[in-house]
């Protein structure tokens, strides 16, 4: 037995042989005592409880099936071993709740950087990808300028005119992709009305 509960299993002993004792006038310091040594009792009862009630609260929710079948479980969390990054808490909110608009010019204009040439292909006009172009190089100009903290931008700007060549590179080798839609077919009326005539 360690030191420590042998020192407390004495005073237990005593306390209990002072209980028995309470009634045949014992002294205010030896009443002390057993109200530290009953008080004492008490605090490790309630830690041990404590600490039992968690973990019948785990036993009962593994047996419930609670954890299983978690996000991450059996699978590398993601984002370990990468580079540290002061805004990686930023960064997981927006990805998780799909939140657009919000949070850091630096880290919308990255985004935005990263997805402008599918927003380019959408288009149907060079005027269109032009006007897009000159928003977003006039947007990263301003979010360079602005001194208000946050991360660095380090998003660059576009060149109008590559981009331009780009989208219409894309668009041309797209047409040339596209299969060739078969000739409509017509129906039964059109097909006699067209027999006969």
């Amino acid at each position: 037995m360690s030191g420590g509960a042998g020192n407390v299993r004495r005073r237990l002993e005593r306390a209990a042989e002072l209980r028995t004792y309470r009634g045949a006038g014992i002294s205010p310091q030896e009443e002390a005592e057993l109200e530290a040594a009953e008080e004492q009792e008490r605090q490790k009862r309630k830690k041990v409880d404590d600490a039992a009630r968690v973990e019948y609260l785990i036993r009962d929710a593994m047996a419930q099936g609670k954890f299983d079948n978690l996000k991450y479980a059996g699978k590398p969390v993601p984002g370990l071993g990468e580079a540290y990054d002061p805004d990686w808490w930023v960064k997981g909110l927006i990805q998780r709740e799909n939140i657009s608009g919000l949070g850091p010019k630096a880290i919308l204009l990255r985004t935005e950087d990263a997805e402008l040439d599918a927003t380019l292909d959408a288009q149907f006009t060079e005027k269109q990808v032009r006007d897009i172009l000159n928003d977003f190089n006039a947007r990263v100009i301003e979010a360079r300028r602005q001194l208000q903290g946050g991360p660095p931008v380090i998003t660059k700007t576009r060149d109008v005119e590559a981009e331009v060549a780009r989208w219409h590179e894309r668009r041309t080798a797209r047409e040339v992709e596209a299969p060739q839609e078969p000739e409509p077919r017509r129906s039964w009326w059109q097909r006699i009305w067209k027999g006969t005539g």
